[in-house]
């Protein structure tokens, strides 16, 4: 079923273009696909026919009406999995680095929940599908722990503790610098960046609250890198990545945030090599702690870094003794 809604752009406002107005109110949406809606006439400016340059001056209505979303189908995937802890209600995962758990466009197999429907067999479904429930994500490349539900009242549970931020999460993470202290908070806004699709950023117009714990575990002052253990408060698309990078202390090894001088300018030349072998950020999801759905009772899991970050470390550790 088709979904229409009515914007208003505000008279005090400074003049904006059509389409990047609505890439703000629809971050999900590319512009291709706005543009798309605009020429179809799914999108009409004060009840007429508009073009996506066209400029919004003040007091404009903006009428939008959203296709039924295409479904996408998973299919069940024998995909071999490490399984930390499994029961009738939910299932937790050491997820590797280069998985997507979600399918999308460009990446309908392979991904975690198509391991999952293959792995679960006593999925009792989550509203009304026949699927794991997934109430939180990492990255395409990060690697780490994360829990899927198997349930309703499971999925309810568990997406309730994330909503109120009592889920205990701690990562692990190598960055390029030093932070200013040895401990601290980033309380930083993140949205979608105002002209770069694919990134987040803190300076987005309409970006949600994002807060990140930090603690330096070992600083490495060869080559100035360091590794900390994070804990989130929030869990913000690309929240770890967006905080350091614009902090100038972007993850190693980050092929989207991260910086290819940083790495350039690294002399050590075994190091650079290792970096090389990373999947992509040096970002590890480590431990995850929560109430259990049906025994109410708090369970904690943790994971050791993957090999590539891990032999990095190791190696940091060697040279500086």
């Amino acid at each position: 079923m088709e979904s229409s809604q009515q914007l208003f752009f505000p008279e005090d406002r400074s003049a904006e273009r059509l389409d990047t107005f609505l890439s703000e109110c629809f971050p999900d949406i590319s512009r291709s696909q706005l543009k798309k809606l605009i020429d179809s006439g799914k999108i009409t400016l004060n009840g007429a026919l508009t073009k996506s340059s066209n400029k919004l001056k003040g007091g404009e209505f903006i009428q939008v009406t959203l296709p039924e979303p295409e479904p996408i189908k998973a299919l069940p995937e024998n995909i071999p999995l490490q399984v930390l802890y499994e029961d009738q209600d939910l299932i937790v995962i050491n997820k590797p680095a280069g998985m997507v758990v979600h399918p999308a466009a460009g990446h309908f197999h392979g991904t975690l929940v198509n391991a999952l429907l293959y792995h679960c067999k006593d999925l009792a479904g989550i509203g009304g599908e026949l699927r794991p429930g997934i109430v939180h994500r990492i990255d395409k490349d990060t690697s780490g722990i994360i829990v899927a539900t198997k349930n309703d009242q499971s999925h309810r549970h568990l997406a309730a503790q994330f909503k109120d931020h009592s889920i205990n999460r701690r990562y692990l993470a190598l960055i390029h610098g030093f932070p200013e202290k040895s401990s601290g908070s980033i309380d930083q806004p993140i949205g979608r960046h105002p002209t770069q699709r694919k990134k987040m950023s803190g300076k987005a117009k309409n970006g949600k609250r994002a807060v990140t714990h930090w603690k330096t575990l070992k600083e490495y002052h060869v080559d100035r890198l360091s590794l900390l253990e994070l804990k989130l408060e929030t869990g913000r698309t690309h929240q770890i990545r967006v905080h350091f990078a614009e902090r100038n202390c972007p993850l190693v090894g980050d092929p989207l945030y991260g910086s290819k001088s940083r790495k350039a300018a690294i002399k050590d030349t075994q190091l650079r090599q290792l970096i090389d072998q990373l999947p992509g950020q040096a970002l590890h999801a480590q431990k995850l702690g929560f109430i259990h759905p049906r025994s109410e009772k708090y369970m904690e899991f943790s994971s050791e870094m993957p090999e590539t970050l891990a032999n990095i470390i190791n190696y940091l550790d060697r040279i500086i003794q």
